[in-house]
């Protein structure tokens, strides 16, 4: 199963930009942790970072029919991006939104998230462990739809043969 990490604007200054806020950990320090985690539960993951709304909105979209799953930090565009918002709602591709600092105790502006209505669930204020629980949940979610289709398959497969 494949997870795409899309990492929004600024998230490449990480372990440089107020560390006091995000922390000393560097953008590349998170993935590799995340790609240790991917490949023990043999997940395929790639990583996506832009400052451009639109190639975010881009890669979403090319999301469909390639990904499995989708681990996003919007950062800024969180609470500004109707377009993000509508890619996540379009792809129906299970959604995680990771945030390292506490949105809800930053300035008021940060509390709303437009896209986390359409997303699965959200992480907030973990700092950069909030990313290996996202693929916790990531994980989970996944090994559930994978059951549930496998289940829907054996009963067509019952119902199929019942008929015959």
């Amino acid at each position: 199963m494949k997870i795409v990490v899309i990492q929004g604007p600024n998230l490449n200054m990480l372990g440089i930009r107020e560390q006091n806020i995000y922390g000393p950990m560097k953008l590349e320090d998170i993935h590799a942790q995340m790609k240790a985690f991917a490949e023990q539960n043999n997940h395929e993951i790639e990583f996506f970072q832009s400052n451009l709304e639109g190639e975010i909105v881009d890669r979403i979209q090319e999301c469909l029919g390639d990904a499995d799953g989708i681990i996003i930090n919007p950062a800024a565009y969180t609470h500004t991006s109707i377009a993000i918002r509508d890619a996540i709602a379009a792809v129906k591709i299970p959604t995680l939104e990771v945030h390292l600092s506490n949105i809800y105790q930053r300035e008021e502006f940060r509390h709303k998230s437009l896209t986390a209505p359409v997303c699965a669930g959200q992480i907030t204020g973990m700092g950069p462990y909030g990313y290996h629980l996202a693929m916790v949940g990531m994980n989970q979610m996944l090994t559930e739809i994978k059951m549930m289709k496998e289940h829907q398959a054996k009963m067509q497969a019952a119902q199929a043969q019942a008929q015959a």
